[in-house]
């Protein structure tokens, strides 16, 4: 007989503990809010004339499954961060608070005490707060290992410092490209099923978590001198980048401007797959693209350098 909500399978004691766990940990990133009905964060606009808030949501798609295959969950949760603050500050958008939603089957504590750590460190990278989020516990829908995640994102930026700067945007402009720390968190419905799974080193590096840019970026963006920025997710570099500028120019990439990984050489060898399709599902190396004037190109290379930032020439715009 079921009388109970844990007999049915959702326990909520279990559910509150977990809360408490994150909650709990020391971290700047942390928002005293968490246990809440809302999260929130003080908003510091006196710098700004005219602040527009962005917002933005992504998972990670089917990369969870390969930290069920490993048993490996510590960095998950930066890549679920990743994905929406680098979406934010492509846009000159600052991160400013961070949400989570967690679905399973049954509330296991040690893979998503593991899951939120990454999310903490995540948001620390990222320079904003994680204010909130939500565990639901679905033994109907989901098996009871099973689980999936989603972020959001919130961040401020001026209006006039929005990205992209379409209407100066011209013939002529260069692009350069910030290199990706490899696959990311896109592709892998693709890349999973072309590295044999007894190639235990190849599908393990799969899940190196995603690059977060918001440091480089912040610093990157105040010398003025980007107009667009896009980043490469699904879509590779020609259809992100098609995003951010205006329709009577196109995007000419230099391939050879830098070395592609070897896990996307080992991704097209074991799947025989056509360079043509690789460079539009995958990042291929760059993580981020920026589009500027041909004649700051050198000024703003010679800024990152003194930042220690890599970055370099990748194409430009006809």
């Amino acid at each position: 007989m079921i009388r109970t909500y844990a007999d049915a399978g959702v326990n909520i004691d279990r559910g509150d503990k977990f809360a408490q766990f994150i909650a709990s940990i020391k971290s700047r990133a942390i928002s005293k809010s968490i246990g809440g009905f809302a999260g929130g964060i003080e908003l510091d606009i006196a710098k700004y004339k005219n602040p527009v808030l962005l917002s933005a949501t992504d998972g990670v798609g089917t990369k969870l499954l390969l930290t069920k295959e490993f048993e490996l969950y510590d960095t998950i949760g930066i890549d679920l961060v990743a994905m929406s603050a680098n979406d934010l500050i492509v846009c000159g958008a600052e991160p400013l608070n961070f949400l989570d939603y967690i679905a399973c089957g049954k509330i296991n504590e040690k893979v998503l005490k593991e899951i939120i750590k990454g999310i903490v460190k995540g948001c620390e990278e990222s320079e904003c707060i994680l204010a909130g989020g939500e565990t639901a516990e679905m033994p109907d829908i989901y098996k009871e290992d099973d689980f999936d995640l989603a972020g959001f994102c919130v961040g401020l930026v001026e209006k006039e410092k929005m990205l992209p700067k379409k209407n100066e945007i011209k013939r002529g402009d260069v692009i350069l490209g910030l290199p990706s720390s490899g696959i990311h968190s896109n592709g892998l419905t693709l890349a999973r099923k072309v590295i044999n799974e007894k190639d235990k080193v190849g599908r393990i590096t799969l899940l190196k978590p995603t690059k977060i840019y918001v440091k480089e970026l912040k610093k990157l963006l105040s010398t003025d001198m980007i107009l667009a920025a896009a980043h490469i997710t699904g879509g590779g570099l020609e259809g992100n980048i098609k995003r951010t500028i205006p329709s009577n120019v196109r995007a000419v990439f230099n391939y050879n401007a830098w070395k592609t990984p070897d896990i996307f050489k080992k991704i097209m060898k074991d799947g025989e797959i056509a360079e043509s399709e690789m460079r539009r599902v995958f990042n291929m190396g760059i993580g981020i693209a920026l589009v500027c004037r041909k004649e700051n190109a050198n000024n703003l290379l010679s800024f990152a350098r003194k930042e220690k930032i890599e970055i370099f020439v990748i194409g430009d715009l006809r």
